[in-house]
């Protein structure tokens, strides 16, 4: 269960109920741009609103920190593996997104309500392509059978490997430098070998 803290004096802070969690505590939410109170099932939110009051600072301090965060519209350039590329709107053009090299853009057609949801669906297809790639290349140079890999939207990781030799990925790395990606995959390739971070993992 969340609930959303609209305090005046307290912005940017959602309550979390856990039943999980043994104590009060805080962590910052980079993609939501929130700093999330997870509260334990027998504390009060009374006692919650105490304990983000006490880090008040603290909370102010990393939520500074985070970089602007900027809706995937007309005239926005995003970073694509390494290089910026604007988004252009035609609205009477395709809908699907296409890379325009040329111009260093992606065209999208359509309603401009659209561009976002639009964008993120050709942004999660070009990272799974990307991350698909570098994870085999990893997992043959490891000799280990890749089960298949997933794209999704984790708000605590880059990556992880399940049990069943499954890797899974934050479609974001789109947006990072080319050997950040590449370094994530060949990180959860590893663990295809060893499912820990222990001295052999490394």
């Amino acid at each position: 269960m969340m609930d959303i803290d609209t305090r005046e004096d307290l912005p940017g802070v959602v309550r979390r109920r856990s039943r999980r969690a043994r104590r009060l505590s805080l962590r910052i939410d980079s993609a939501a741009g929130v700093a999330e109170l997870v509260v334990p099932l027998g504390i009060s939110d009374a006692a919650a609103d105490r304990f983000a009051d006490q880090h008040r600072d603290w909370i102010a301090a990393r939520l500074g920190e985070l970089p602007a965060r900027h809706r995937f519209a007309d005239g926005v350039a995003v970073p694509v593996r390494g290089e910026n590329l604007r988004i252009r709107h035609d609205p009477d053009g395709p809908r699907a997104p296409r890379r325009d090299s040329d111009a260093a853009t992606i065209v999208v057609g359509g309603r401009a309500d659209q561009i976002a949801a639009r964008i993120e669906t050709w942004l999660r297809e070009v990272a799974r392509g990307a991350l698909l790639d570098a994870a085999i290349n990893h997992a043959n140079a490891l000799g280990r059978p890749l089960s298949g890999i997933r794209i999704g939207d984790p708000r605590t990781r880059w990556g992880s490997c399940s049990p069943r030799g499954i890797l899974s990925f934050s479609w974001r790395l789109v947006l990072t430098p080319p050997w950040v990606l590449d370094y994530v995959a060949a990180h959860e390739a590893a663990h295809l070998r060893e499912m820990n971070h222990g001295r052999r993992f490394w």
